[in-house]
């Protein structure tokens, strides 16, 4: 008789499994809960323990790892030697194997939760087993996912109880996949706890990534490219865990830009609406009101907006919705924590049909997910960073004859803020209202040199740079920069300083009236 293990943390649809595995002619062997629940569902199994001849001992710790248990799993059936061992030692084959393992990352966002309580989710014997079965793929299928369960007994039944040979690849394939997340989650707790002890470099020697796939997307950034969407298995409110409230699907650049406009709205801990293209900002705003946000945010830069990504830290309601569809801007995405059920996104499908993919947080997402890691490819390699979040405030040192007013000082904050989610070289213009609504007015982004991103920004202004203040993400290097805003009507500028021609720069800010201040902090985004 065949013989199949099942031993499952996650128990959807395991009962329905095992009663088809029964059918087909199989014996059950179990553990635990798993074996509970089988037999609470009247189904004949056997605990490894009458199996193995070995109690289950140290609180379950000890159970499955045994040679009757891993001897069933690893014997090759084509190997004579194999096949001898086992007869000699009285240990049956095992064809099926069915494990999924502790909930390690759950248990981690449990509040309150001790340190003793999360190594007890360290699985052992799960992944053993898992591994073993999946070395020996080619005579056991391996079973870690319960969306595979159906397939799995199709298969049985289409091929003679035999699970044919590409399918085996794909679920040991899957099983490796499973347990090397698994061992990622545990290595990176253990690195964040590792990271606070004295001495000890903050990056380690070696580091572990996984991701689970959400879905394939069309294309990447051009259609000749192939592109997947995935996530870390986490389910707090982030870009991963949004659920998408009509329109067609997402596209790679749809989710980077996406990404980009949540971070800078984040930013801020009033009413703000962010409106992106090509992972730039053209639009921002902070208002009292997310209507009067996104009117302000959309005068920016009207024009770069139309097929732009919208985002937003507020509810997402109808009366921004009717601001959108009357200004006439077309958004291919809007983001938001919450969205008022169903009237809010009607009346954007109502103008521009499926067009519009609203995606809906679940919520703000908390510090753990802004403030990430990032990690870039290079060839060879990766490299890795902290987020952008310098230690300590910005200085916000005045260096000028003349010091900023209290009205310039709001701006430049605001500016500040916009200028770190810009690429470089970065010069940001922007301005209050007498409603104390602040707004960018000009935007210049991605230069190879500061003077031309400055210049940029005043023909992205139009004019409405007079009376506005200016963020540079990083030093004017020459006084020409500071010379081409000043000319434009911006009265004071915020920037990190430390060029060696600061004089020049200070200078040249001192004979045209305008006040500037040094932060001591680059935000250089490259």
């Amino acid at each position: 008789m065949r013989r199949a293990l099942l031993s499952v943390t996650d128990k959807h649809g395991i009962v329905e499994f095992a009663r088809g595995l029964l059918e087909l002619g199989f014996s059950l062997l179990s553990t635990g809960g798993t074996r509970k629940a089988l037999a609470d569902a009247g189904i004949p199994v056997t605990e490894v323990a009458e199996y193995t001849g070995f109690p289950e001992a140290m609180d379950g710790r000890l159970k499955t790892l045994h040679p009757k248990v891993h001897g069933g799993l690893l014997a090759r059936r084509d190997e004579p030697a194999h096949r001898q061992a086992m007869q000699q030692h009285g240990i049956d084959p095992i064809d099926v194997l069915c494990v999924n393992l502790y909930r390690f990352r759950e248990t981690l966002r449990q509040p309150g939760i001790t340190r003793a309580a999360v190594v007890e989710q360290i699985d052992i014997g799960g992944p053993a087993m898992i591994r073993s079965a999946a070395k020996n793929h080619q005579s056991v299928a391996v079973v870690v996912d319960p969306a595979d369960y159906d397939a799995v007994l199709r298969a049985l039944r289409e091929h003679a109880g035999v699970v044919p040979a590409d399918h085996l690849r794909r679920l040991a394939a899957k099983a490796f996949a499973h347990t090397a997340a698994y061992d990622a989650a545990i290595a990176q707790w253990f690195d964040c706890e590792r990271r606070t002890m004295s001495g000890e470099p903050f990056f380690p020697l070696r580091i572990a990534f996984a991701g689970e796939k959400l879905q394939d997307l069309r294309y990447g950034e051009n259609p000749h490219q192939k592109a997947a969407f995935y996530g870390f298995g986490d389910p707090s409110p982030s870009l991963a865990s949004a659920r998408q409230l009509g329109g067609k699907e997402l596209s790679y650049n749809n989710i980077l830009d996406a990404d980009a406009a949540l971070a800078l709205a984040l930013e801020f801990a009033t009413t703000s609406c962010v409106l992106v293209k090509h992972n730039n900002p053209c639009g921002v705003a902070v208002a009292g009101d997310l209507p009067r946000a996104f009117e302000r945010a959309l005068a920016g830069d009207p024009v770069s907006a139309f097929g732009g990504i919208l985002a937003t830290n507020r509810p997402f309601d109808v009366a921004t919705a009717r601001a959108i569809v009357d200004s006439g801007t077309f958004l291919e995405v809007v983001v938001a924590p919450q969205v008022e059920p169903l009237a809010a996104q009607e009346l954007l499908r109502a103008k521009w049909g499926p067009n519009v993919r609203v995606l809906e947080l679940g919520g703000l997402p908390d510090a753990t997910v802004r403030n990430r890691f990032g990690a870039r490819p290079v060839a060879g390699g990766f490299l890795l960073q902290t987020a952008d979040v310098p230690p300590e405030a910005p200085q916000d040192r005045s260096v000028t004859k003349r010091a900023p007013t209290a009205a310039e000082k709001e701006a430049m904050a605001f500016a500040w803020k916009v200028c770190k989610h810009v690429k470089s070289n970065a010069i940001v213009f922007a301005r209050g209202t007498d409603d104390g609504a602040f707004h960018t007015v000009g935007i210049g982004a991605g230069q190879m040199s500061r003077v031309d991103a400055a210049k940029i920004a005043v023909e992205k202004a139009d004019g409405r740079a007079r009376g506005s203040v200016v963020a540079s993400d990083a030093f004017f290097p020459f006084a020409d920069g500071l010379v081409a805003c000043a000319a434009a009507g911006v009265t004071a500028c915020v920037q990190p300083g430390g060029s060696k021609r600061d004089d020049e720069v200070i200078a040249a800010a001192d004979e045209r009236g305008m006040a500037m201040v040094f932060t001591g902090q680059r935000h250089f985004r490259h």
